[in-house]
């Protein structure tokens, strides 16, 4: 067979640029100890590195997340831990000035200092991280969780949303605490109130206190079901309770409703979950004890429903809401919205009240006129005043049922009964310690609160441990596995660099002495 000089010469080249490239190629990869460095080199090698490297930055991104929450986190238990301290302190007070022995000057010292530690906490509900967002108010982070209203409580502003973060596949944890869950859900414990009915004239004989919550699950089940309750007198050891029926219920009270009548003395009454402060106070001339203290009886019930009311900026009018009360309960309980109200004015005389928010699609659940100053919907009076209302007034309303209540506006109770003087006043002393075991109560209710919520914040951390943990491993086993699909064996390269490179100098030397043969070199 015959092969043209020319084809000689060209295949020999294309063999040697192909060998070279080889070369070149197993150079590079011995210098990077990379075999993989573009798609061409391994299509499915190069398919893997690439779902492995997205993996790698999500779990790059989840060591920032944990980072990030962790350091939330920690902020956050912090400031609940300072603000429990705080409370204790303020129980620590509440104690001392309850003891019996204190005067009015000493209360006012006291009142003082629980108002300089509400200042504290109020600060503390309102902190700000690095970023200056707000700690507590959810997602509204712009937003500072807690402000006063004009007739001194204080409005959680914030929401009950949670700030999630992902730190795994499938996984996220909570970076906030919101306002609601570590201060607004705390228990009440004074939600109950008496009245006097008889006489018609308090003659300080008989003290009894509104009374607190002790067991709630007992309130709820057996004491809101029977009110309004009335405690009846029969003698000066034995009391009557009756229920809205006029059922005789004295056998679910403590020792049956019999009491001491040692004058002064404070002693506990105990019914359907309410614990009750009694006081016998028999005057001088007080012969026959039966006599001047049968015929005292009191109402007992829940503490009715307030409303915070405020009106829109945007009201052309200077009208304002001045007072509201629930005057047809059965209306109020089946039609006023739970989650909030906007009273709107269509005229001068004429209202509808709505369900928080208003928008296009809403419909009024309750319309009327304003009848001698009043605006009476959903079974609530509005007394309105500042002068007439226009078309176009709106006003909010937000119910409070007293089921709970934020530890600012316990510790604001505190001071205005440490600042009533009492020193002479053996009923006002009793009722002022009845005041004070509230605010203890309730002092103890929003430590709980705040506890569920620094356990909730552990368990967090201790996810977040946990997951790093998981995510460090499978850190390293991506790593581990993109070194064996991507890396080289430096032996296996270099053994094959040397093969390629002492190839391409046998190809050289090869074709300079076959280009070398001729007929002429045989002249």
């Amino acid at each position: 067979m015959r092969i043209a000089t020319a084809q000689y010469y060209e295949t020999t080249a294309a063999n040697y640029q192909r060998n070279f490239n080889n070369a070149i190629a197993t150079s590079a990869e011995a210098s990077s100890m990379q075999r993989i460095n573009t798609a061409a080199d391994d299509p499915i090698g190069a398919g893997r590195l690439l779902k492995l490297g997205q993996q790698s930055a999500a779990l790059d991104q989840y060591t920032t997340n944990i980072s990030t929450t962790t350091s939330a986190l920690s902020l956050q238990e912090t400031t609940l831990t300072s603000i429990g301290n705080a409370l204790q302190r303020a129980k620590d007070i509440g104690l001392a000035a309850n003891n019996g022995n204190t005067t009015d000057a000493d209360r006012k010292a006291y009142a003082s200092e629980i108002g300089q530690i509400q200042q504290q906490v109020l600060g503390l509900m309102n902190s700000k991280d690095s970023n200056g967002n707000y700690l507590f108010s959810g997602s509204k982070t712009d937003t500072a969780p807690y402000s006063q209203n004009s007739d001194g409580t204080y409005t959680y502003n914030g929401d009950q949303t949670s700030i999630n973060l992902g730190i795994g596949d499938g996984m996220s944890v909570a970076t906030n605490t919101t306002g609601w869950a570590a201060f607004q859900q705390t228990i009440n414990t004074a939600r109950t109130q008496t009245t006097m009915t008889s006489p018609a004239v308090d003659d300080g004989r008989v003290v009894l206190s509104n009374g607190t919550v002790g067991t709630s699950a007992t309130y709820n089940s057996k004491f809101t079901g029977g009110q309004p309750y009335t405690v009846s007198f029969v003698s000066s050891t034995q009391l009557k309770i009756t229920d809205a029926l006029g059922n005789d219920v004295t056998g679910e009270a403590s020792q049956n409703g019999v009491v001491s009548n040692s004058n002064g003395a404070n002693q506990a009454v105990s019914f359907r979950g309410v614990d009750l402060q009694l006081n016998i106070n028999l005057k001088s001339g007080d012969t026959n004890p039966d006599a001047v203290i049968a015929g005292h009886s009191f109402q007992l019930s829940a503490t009715p429903d307030t409303f915070n009311t405020s009106r829109l900026p945007g009201n052309s009018s200077t009208a304002v809401i001045t007072g509201s009360s629930v005057t047809d309960p059965t209306a109020y309980n089946n039609a006023f919205p739970a989650g909030g109200a906007v009273l709107k004015f269509t005229s001068a005389t004429a209202f509808d009240l709505y369900a928080a928010p208003v928008t296009a699609d809403s419909r009024p659940v309750s319309s009327g006129t304003v009848t001698g100053g009043n605006a009476t919907a959903a079974g609530v009076t509005f007394a309105l005043g500042g002068g007439t209302p226009a078309s176009g007034d709106q006003f909010m309303v937000q119910s409070n049922n007293h089921q709970t209540q934020n530890v600012l506006d316990t510790l604001s109770k505190m001071v205005t009964a440490l600042n009533t003087p009492i020193d002479g006043n053996p009923v006002a002393k009793q009722q002022f310690q009845g005041a004070m075991e509230a605010g203890l109560g309730n002092l103890d209710s929003a430590t709980d609160q705040i506890g569920s919520a620094l356990t909730s914040i552990g368990a967090r951390g201790q996810t977040l441990d946990n997951q790093t943990t998981a995510n460090e491993s499978l850190s390293l086993a991506n790593t581990t596995t993109q070194s064996s699909i991507r890396d080289s064996d430096p032996a296996e390269v270099m053994t094959r660099l040397t093969l390629q490179q002492t190839m391409l100098q046998a190809a050289q030397l090869a074709f300079s002495k076959i280009t070398s043969l001729g007929l002429f070199n045989k002249i």
